[in-house]
């Protein structure tokens, strides 16, 4: 003959296992979040990298014209100085 659970018994097993499926819920729900904060990071890195790319060539980019413009300028010096003076 089964023994028959009382209120209060049959009350703490309920609770029991609310409690046990709250907290796999609150596992998989942390596993999820802390997932998700990795994803952001290598998406920020990524991100980091190609603004970095992208400012490096715009100062290579610069210091390229500044060479140019270096050079055209030392020729005209040397072409005034070769110039006969008037």
């Amino acid at each position: 003959m089964e023994k028959k659970q009382g209120f209060f018994a049959r009350a703490f097993a309920d609770m029991k296992e609310s409690a046990q499926m709250q907290h796999a819920v609150d596992k998989a729900e942390f596993e999820a979040i802390k997932l998700e904060s990795q994803a952001f990071r290598a998406e920020a890195k990524a991100q980091r990298n190609a603004l970095a790319k992208e400012r490096i060539a715009a100062q290579n980019a610069r210091i390229g014209d500044a060479h140019r413009r270096m050079a055209e300028a030392q020729e005209r010096i040397a072409a005034a100085k070769a110039a006969p003076e008037a």
